[in-house]
């Protein structure tokens, strides 16, 4: 009969083997939770968490051309790129959000999260949660065991890269692994005797080998995020 973890393992390999006949991705038997935190470098400030208002899984190459142009722009060598489109990778992707704080109705509203400049944050870090379709248990979603973030620093440099750019929206950067990609548009705000350039975050989308989709941690969705919207 073998172990229970290759039996898990041969049923997703059958299951995707059947997905590619039908040219569907594994990642459409899923339901996806992804919470987005922004850290500050004060350690007694509570983070920034909002909830994505939905979550939408698309196969890589369907923005084979917004990477290709990330690497044209040097926002991540060309090799890189190639290799993540080579790779069997699902994007999960969502432009909008609502506030987890309690002191605000959770109304939902289009990304526009002023990112450069400002000192104060320290990393964004994305939660992602997921569990079959066909689940119903009383808290199906699972924490993905992947770690998504981005710090100040990384995130910063490639935004003063973005400056001197034509373009103004859906500009995109990345963390160092290539986990996490920020489209963000760039906006001159007039002052009364002068003119500043702001970045703000429009959109996020993650990307997670297929292969990953079933790596599940421990713990619930809700003890999880409990630990971020606590005071």
């Amino acid at each position: 009969m073998g172990d229970p973890q290759s039996r898990k393992n041969t049923a997703v390999n059958r299951l995707r083997s059947q997905l590619r006949k039908k040219r569907e991705s594994l990642a459409d038997q899923f339901d996806f939770k992804m919470f987005m935190a922004f850290h500050f470098k004060t350690k007694t400030k509570k983070p920034a968490v909002f909830e994505m208002a939905e979550v939408v899984p698309v196969m890589t190459n369907n923005y084979e051309e917004s990477i290709l142009k990330g690497a044209k722009d040097e926002a991540y060598s060309y090799e890189s790129s190639k290799e993540l489109l080579e790779k069997d990778v699902v994007q999960l992707h969502s432009p909008r959000w609502q506030s987890m704080r309690k002191d605000i109705l959770g109304a939902t509203t289009e990304m526009d999260f002023l990112l450069w400049p400002r000192n104060d944050i320290d990393y964004i870090e994305c939660k992602l949660f997921s569990r079959w379709k066909a689940s119903q248990d009383p808290h199906p979603y699972k924490p993905i065991k992947t770690i998504f973030e981005f710090t100040n620093v990384d995130y910063e440099k490639q935004l003063i890269r973005l400056l001197t750019r034509k373009e103004s929206q859906g500009m995109i950067i990345n963390n160092p692994s290539q986990s996490m990609f920020l489209f963000v548009d760039r906006q001159n705000l007039k002052a009364s005797k002068s003119r500043a350039i702001v970045f703000k975050l429009s959109s996020a989308c993650l990307y997670l080998p297929q292969d990953q989709l079933t790596h599940w941690g421990a713990g619930t969705m809700v003890d999880i995020m409990r630990q971020y919207t606590d005071t």
